[in-house]
């Protein structure tokens, strides 16, 4: 009988006529599109377990959010992402360990599996939003799944249109759909496929299938691919950066890795949020690409994170947790017996003072942040626009011990343009795109340690995070840029002598060193990493570019 009320037919103002589901293989006839909150907690409740024999039930939290289990796969699976190979990606895509190719058939086939599993499900969700907040610029995104959880996930990440948007934007086709069959494996003798888990995009007919995973990332960094692909050739540059905005309207790029601080710092309180993640530049200046927000949550508490922590209410989704106990719904957020990556999903306007709508001018300053744990790069430092080309192709920062297992000496890590598992493209590309723009508009761009100084990792002190706010403030004001600075050697970054709040004597980091020739030997070590990992770019990249890394 309760499950009789969720069969939603196709009289209703929202559904989708059956001549568009059977253009898109589907004929599923218990539909769900474009649910509201309490429906999709409601559904939750009452839906049967995943055919994935690791998924537990869903409930709720002693604040309303709705909890949910991914099952099996509880991380993105970069290295089953593939891409259609194709007359038209052949020579666009960026070949290599980030996009796989896999032969257009291969994807046809995926598909089919999907769309089987999708017609055999109790219900068909389907969701409907933006990505982007710039409404001429925006992609219309479909997304078929089901899952309640999934399509509240994107119903939060996605850009919710209104109801004169849905009837003018969304009656017919859109830019790009989803097929997200999750918790149905992948059939291994496909050709391409390498294991029971597959993320097959087809750029070409603006399709990607999900197989063989029900972590709802994938959907969402799906989307952000996408649109690294189709935006650039609007003359739009992708970021995986997060954006804020001081009281005149100056806006700030923050550009890391997991641990550096990019989160807490984009958290200013001085300062409107536009987006914590995912960020696009046109011609009409910043806008978030998302929605929502995907916030970690181990070790989450009220006294680091007020605002995430405060954001886990009724329609936020909570994934692969486990509470303190059955009855009290108590999330404990230091469990991570499930996984460490423990995840939050919630709308952008669940933040107290979030920029809506999230856009913003062209941006004044960019920070790019890294974690230097060799203890040997300056607090800050000014960059040209070929320097911050190459640091934004390097997108370095250094794991320590306790973030992965084994690693016990600093270990250099390199992501292009901050993010190079979402790159279709090659990095020169995005890299050429933000120096043009930012000569364009007169930006700036900064490289901000937040790692060791006075030595490495096990030697010296980690940044304080005083300073590096101290740091920060200074070059909104405009201090730094307008102040003196000195040379740094073999990186050739100008260092500012001063800045307000910060000892003089931290801003070299040579001077923070007791022993000095440990101090260059580790220094020339860190820059032969950075020529060794930039070797994979140079044959796509500038002489100037080049010549713009340290020198040894």
């Amino acid at each position: 009988m309760l499950h009789h009320l969720w069969r939603y037919t196709y009289n209703t103002s929202k559904a989708l006529s059956l001549e568009q589901l059977t253009r898109w293989g589907l004929h599923n006839t218990s539909v769900v599109r474009n649910a509201s909150t309490p429906e999709l907690y409601e559904i939750a409740a009452m839906d049967p377990l995943s055919p994935d024999p690791e998924t537990r039930p869903g409930s709720i939290s002693s604040t309303g959010a709705m909890v949910a289990y991914s099952g099996r796969r509880t991380g993105r699976s970069p290295k089953d992402k593939r891409v259609v190979f194709d007359e038209q990606t052949e020579h666009e895509i960026w070949w290599g360990s980030v996009n796989i190719p896999i032969p257009k058939k291969s994807h046809n086939l995926l598909e089919q599996v999907a769309l089987q599993f999708l017609n055999t499900r109790p219900r068909l969700f389907v969701v409907d939003g933006y990505a982007g907040w710039d409404p001429h610029s925006r992609l219309r995104i479909r997304v078929f799944c089901t899952r309640a959880y999934h399509a509240l996930f994107m119903q939060n990440m996605l850009i919710k249109p209104t109801n004169e948007e849905l009837k003018k934007d969304f009656s017919d086709d859109v830019d790009f759909h989803i097929f997200n069959a999750g918790p149905m494996s992948a059939p291994k003798l496909v050709e391409g496929v390498g294991s029971e888990t597959c993320v097959s995009v087809n750029l070409t007919d603006k399709k990607m299938v999900i197989l063989g995973t029900q972590y709802a990332g994938e959907m969402k960094k799906g989307v952000f691919g996408v649109t690294h692909y189709m935006f650039p050739k609007q003359g739009i540059l992708t970021l995986h950066s997060s954006a804020n905005e001081g009281v005149n309207g100056d806006v700030t790029l923050l550009f890391g890795l997991s641990g550096t601080g990019k989160t807490t710092l984009s958290a200013d309180p001085k300062r409107k949020l536009i987006g914590d993640d995912e960020h696009a530049w046109s011609d009409n200046g910043i806008f978030n690409i998302e929605g929502g927000c995907y916030a970690k949550c181990v070790d989450l508490s009220h006294e680091k994170e007020p605002e995430i922590y405060d954001a886990i209410k009724f329609g936020a989704v909570l994934e692969n947790i486990e509470f303190m106990s059955k009855d009290s719904r108590e999330v404990d957020y230091h469990n991570i017996s499930i996984t460490e990556n423990t995840r939050v999903s919630y709308p952008l306007d669940f933040i107290p003072g979030a920029k809506n709508p999230a856009v913003g001018s062209h941006p004044k300053n960019i920070l790019f942040l890294t974690c230097d744990a060799y203890g040997v790069l300056p607090p800050v430092s000014l960059l040209t626009p070929e320097q911050a080309m190459y640091h934004f192709i390097s997108g370095y920062t250094a794991k320590v011990a306790g973030t992965e297992m084994g690693v016990k000496e600093p270990v250099a890590t390199f992501s292009a343009c901050f993010g190079e598992a979402f790159l279709p493209l090659h990095p020169t590309l995005y890299a050429t795109m933000l120096a043009e723009k930012m000569k364009q508009h007169g930006t700036k761009c900064w490289l901000v340690n937040t790692g060791w100084s006075g030595g490495k990792y096990g030697i010296g002190k980690r940044m304080s995070l005083k300073y590096t706010r101290s740091i920060i403030d200074a070059i909104h004001t405009g201090e730094l840029v307008n102040g003196e600075f000195e040379k740094f050697e073999i990186f050739n970054l100008q260092i500012p002598k001063r800045a307000t709040g910060v000892p003089d004597t931290i801003l070299h980091p040579k001077n923070t060193w007791i022993n000095k020739s440990e101090f260059e030997r580790t220094l020339r070590n860190l820059a032969d990493k950075f020529q060794k990992n930039f070797q994979k770019y140079a044959d796509k990249a500038t002489s100037e570019v080049i010549n713009a890394g340290p020198q040894i």
